[in-house]
């Protein structure tokens, strides 16, 4: 207002301003929000407070991004989001936007997100005398005939007014003469034709040119106004002037005709003779749009297009012909050309505003998208479907006018569709058909609705004993089809127990890839395998997760040697055995008993003969130990052999424990007897204590395992399903049978001689075994080789005692 009233204030200035101050809204409370304005107004001016008019709270329009969306590839107003009131964007002209259309009205949208929301509004643009009324040339020249009667009408050049309303061309006027006064003739159109009217005779001898000045006067306020110059010219008499064969022609011309089409034909007649009758045709009001889209065949009267027909710009030309004589008398008629719609313009769809990416847990009804459409056709040609494909989870709902929304209408899920590409077809009713397609992309955001999936239902692990720390022993992988944050997994095991250490002093777990490590080493005989359960947890809130279990193996090393069970191998004197000389080849001497804490080939022990006395006299079994002679002994063998048995594992690297055995072959027992007494009086001053410790051990171990097995069982030998882990005679590596030794006297011996005395193992109840751990194996090996020390030294001790 205040730029409206700077300089030299005039009727005119005061208009405008008062235009300004006029704004209203004439249609409170309808669907769409009407205001008006006046054309020319600056950027920046004020409009109206929409959020008033609508009903909305001015402080939420910025967090709501509200915004104007105009009908049009311009946008002349902008919205104040922090105050909601609507300004003037760029500066209107009238004349620009709607040409002669009147009323020109602006169509608007008003935006606003969260939740999305539409308000049309339009906006009435005011015309103002900005224009005054021009004539198409500075003169005109006019020839009339003397003889013409008073009342005699002429059509004149009409001027060209672009304003609207009053303030267009409003009336003619002509300047003072004696011969005519001029008449304003409206067209059905509502254009303003000035029309000369002859008041008085005229007569060409007295005058034979009158000059009068055209004025054109728009209804402005102030007015506008435009002069021309006409020239009369008074023609000698010509009786009969032409005379069209219709008074008005009427023609239909489809809009996509093509140039130099003949739209019209028109004809007259003339009862003159000679020049006078001849007829020439032309336009008599050369409006710019008749100008520019048809032409006239002065002679033969024909009408043909010089330019496009476009149906939504002009439905209606008329044109005005005038018919000349050779004498200069003519004629007028009038020609309405109506231009007839084709489906010339195919449906334009716009969007407005789009939501993208939603949540795959959307409500159904969720509105997705905003647009409009329109045909600038008529008709049926104008009226439009939209549609989009069956197959996808939304659909289309109509707001209002020409306007629609995308909603869904299904679950969504983005594990399957993670973005739709969605078109929009709109399709008039035209014959033939056209259509427009706008695709947009909807995608679809993640949430947490999916749990780590393993890849295997469980895991096997494998790790040899003797393994060094953080050795990696495997990998779990799992995954989850979210995305993002959602679907990053990570791992952890759950708290428990191995052999009576924490889980986590074992094995770990990397969190972020799956690998398993052992942090310890670990010992086959003592822990053979375990089983851990291992978490998958997704990144979601709330985190996800899933579990597996996982069994670790230990697999076997060779890294026992053979212990030797007997002989014993220890600080005390080696073990003696007795041959008599007149054993057979093959007579069973003893047996070197061992055992290996390894299992599987690691545990399979094979008995080799590395030095004796005499090579040649004893063999020993590679698959039990037993060792026995080999050829008939002579006197040339030594009475003391001495023999070494190396026993060794069958692994790729075995490992091997030796054992030193002292034969003496003698005649009888009773000789024998008396040799090695010698020997043991010797040797007495150096092992008395030796013997009685050995004494004690027997009668020890024999109170102990004679009390322990009989109370638990009732019978010694009570139970023969015992599986004995010492030595398998048939080489498998485990002793799976009981032995009993045979006593053999010599003849004429008494009881306190014996030839040769095999040992007894006895069967053990199975409930003091414990085969499912170590430590039960152990103890099993300790109590078979006690009882077995404690048989054979028994023996032994009876041979020499």
């Amino acid at each position: 207002q205040k730029a409206l009233w700077q300089g030299t204030p005039s009727s005119d200035t005061w208009w405008r301003a008062s235009l300004v101050l006029f704004l209203c809204v004439w249609a409170i409370g309808g669907e769409t929000t009407r205001y008006s304005v006046p054309e020319e107004m600056e950027s920046g001016c004020f409009v109206a407070n929409v959020a008033k008019d609508i009903g909305l709270d001015p402080n939420k329009l910025s967090s709501r991004k509200a915004r104007v969306v105009s009908d049009g590839s311009r946008q002349h107003f902008q919205l104040n989001s922090n105050t909601g009131d609507l300004l003037i964007k760029e500066k209107l002209d009238r004349e620009e936007l709607c040409g002669k259309a009147d009323p020109c009205v602006v169509q608007l949208e008003i935006i606003l997100e969260n939740p999305l929301q539409a308000y049309p509004a339009e906006i009435r643009v005011y015309d103002i005398n900005d224009h005054s009324p021009v004539f198409s040339e500075k003169e005109f020249i006019l020839k009339i005939l003397e003889t013409s009667d008073p009342g005699s009408r002429f059509p004149l050049e009409n001027a060209q007014d672009l304003d609207a309303g009053n303030n267009s061309l409003q009336k003619y006027s002509i300047s003072d003469n004696d011969y005519f006064h001029v008449y304003t003739r409206v067209r059905s159109d509502g254009r303003k034709l000035a029309e000369l009217v002859l008041d008085n005779p005229l007569d060409r001898e007295e005058q034979p040119e009158v000059s009068l000045t055209l004025t054109a006067v728009d209804g402005g306020s102030p007015p506008r106004s435009g002069t021309a110059q006409v020239r009369v010219i008074v023609l000698d008499a010509n009786d009969n002037p032409p005379v069209f064969s219709q008074t008005t022609y009427t023609y239909q011309v489809l809009e996509n005709s093509p140039k130099d089409y003949l739209v019209a034909a028109v004809s007259a007649s003339d009862l003159d003779e000679g020049n006078n009758a001849e007829i020439i045709y032309s336009f008599s009001q050369k409006s710019k749009e008749n100008s520019k889209t048809f032409t006239i065949n002065a002679m033969s009267g024909e009408i043909r297009l010089t330019g496009q027909l476009d149906y939504e710009a002009i439905e209606t030309y008329e044109i005005d012909i005038q018919a000349t004589d050779g004498g200069g008398l003519f004629s007028h008629s009038k020609v309405l050309v109506h231009v007839a719609d084709v489906n010339d313009n195919a449906p334009e769809v716009k969007v407005t505003s789009l939501t993208s990416p939603i949540p795959e847990n959307s409500s159904s009804e969720t509105v997705v998208a905003l647009f409009t459409v329109r045909d600038r056709d008529s008709g049926d040609n104008g009226r439009i479907v939209c549609s989009i494909d069956d197959d996808l989870p939304f659909s289309l709902k109509p707001t209002f006018k020409n306007s629609y929304s995308l909603v869904t209408e299904d679950v969504l899920d983005r594990e399957k569709v993670s973005e739709y590409n969605i078109t929009i077809r709109a399709q008039d009713l035209g014959s033939p058909s056209l259509s427009t397609e706008e695709r947009i992309a909807v995608k679809i955001s993640d949430i947490n609705d999916n749990s780590p999936q393993f890849t295997q239902p469980s895991y096997t692990m494998y790790v040899r004993e003797n393994n060094g720390p953080a050795a990696l022993i495997g990998k779990v992988g799992a995954f989850d089809s979210d995305s993002e944050q959602n679907a990053k997994v990570t791992y952890s095991l759950l708290p428990a127990e191995v052999g009576g250490l924490p889980l986590l002093s074992y094995i770990s777990i990397n969190s972020e890839n799956g690998n398993v490590y052992a942090l310890r080493s670990m010992d086959y005989e003592q822990i053979r395998t375990f089983q851990v359960t291992v978490r998958a947890a997704d990144g979601g809130t709330p985190a996800l997760s899933s579990e597996v279990i996982v069994r670790v193996v230990i697999i076997d090393e060779n890294d026992n040697a053979p212990f030797i069970l007997y002989p014993l191998q220890n600080s005390s004197s080696p073990a003696n055995d007795l041959v008599p000389r007149s054993a057979e080849a093959g007579y069973l001497v003893t047996k070197v008993v061992a055992v290996d804490g390894d299992s599987g080939q690691n545990s399979w022990l094979s008995y080799h003969l590395l030095k004796a006395t005499d090579p040649g006299l004893f063999t020993v079994a590679s698959q039990n130990g037993e060792i026995r002679t080999s050829r008939l002994i002579t006197d040339r063998d030594t009475m003391k052999q001495k023999l070494i048995v190396v026993v060794r594992d069958s692994s790729d690297s075995p490992l091997s424990s030796s054992a030193t055995l002292n034969i003496a072959l003698v005649d009888g027992f009773s000789d024998a007897y008396m040799q090695f007494r010698e020997t043991a009086v010797e040797d007495e001053e150096k092992g008395t204590l030796t013997t009685y410790l050995i004494i004690s051990l027997c009668l020890v171990s024999f109170v102990y395992y004679g009390e322990k097995y009989m109370s638990a069982s009732g019978n010694f030998y009570g139970d023969s399903n015992f599986q004995n882990n010492l030595v398998d005679v048939t080489g498998n590596g485990t002793l799976s049978q009981s032995y009993r030794y045979e006593v053999c006297l010599t003849t004429g011996s008494g009881n306190n001689e014996f030839k040769f005395l095999r040992p007894i193992i006895p069967s053990l109840p199975p409930q003091h075994v414990n085969a499912g751990t170590d430590s039960g194996k152990e103890q099993d090996l300790l109590a078979n080789f006690h009882l077995y020390l404690t048989f054979n030294l028994m023996i032994n001790f009876h041979k020499f005692y």
